[in-house]
């Protein structure tokens, strides 16, 4: 029982990370597996591999810097919608590889809608976000938001199962948010179109 849970602590914690940022999860996650700090199961070895972790480093360089431009940020998160979940829905399938087929998928589908959850609310936060014309606000929210990633990384190699309930408290957070900002975001397109029709 402890072992599924520790299990579904990586599975869950990993794509919440990875919707958040997929690269440096990626490079986390290797970089983890060969300190021995933590083994991947099934086929995610690979992530060990350092070719893996190089290309992974470099990625998540490039976001680091366009992650902190106003609008660059949008525009870069508008691109990993896709490359976000997609990434933890292939992760996951690789580390459930000698589980019953049927699980596999449903468990990888499960995994790609958690990475979707935290990306759409991150993302949305962002454009939020870039409604303020100054932009330190900006910077400190990437900051945090890779912070939060290494936290999840240290929670999934040493506290998988809070990691796990972490996930769950989130993602009813998100489900909140996300209908707070729909709000927000119509108030603000509905004053301008009033003022472009004034």
């Amino acid at each position: 029982m402890i072992e599924i849970l520790n299990s579904l602590g990586l599975l869950f914690g990993g794509s919440w990370a990875s919707g958040i940022n997929f690269y440096l999860t990626t490079a986390g996650l290797g970089i983890a597996h060969r300190m021995e700090l933590i083994v991947l199961p099934g086929e995610l070895d690979v992530l060990a591999h350092p070719l893996v972790i190089g290309v992974a480093i470099t990625l998540y360089a490039i976001e680091f810097f366009a992650d902190k431009i106003p609008y660059v940020d949008s525009a870069w998160d508008s691109v990993h919608t896709f490359i976000r979940p997609i990434g933890a829905t292939a992760l996951s399938y690789m580390a459930l590889n000698d589980v019953n087929p049927a699980f596999q998928t449903s468990l990888s589908l499960v995994a790609g809608s958690i990475a979707l959850d935290a990306h759409l609310t991150k993302a949305t936060a962002r454009a939020a976000i870039n409604t303020s014309p100054e932009p330190i606000t900006n910077s400190v929210a990437s900051v945090t938001e890779d912070i939060s990633v290494l936290g999840a990384l240290y929670l999934i190699i040493k506290h998988p199962v809070v990691m796990s309930v972490l996930v769950i408290i989130f993602i009813i957070f998100s489900i909140w948010f996300l209908k707070k900002m729909f709000k927000f975001f119509k108030k603000i397109f509905s004053r301008k179109k009033i003022k472009h029709v004034g």
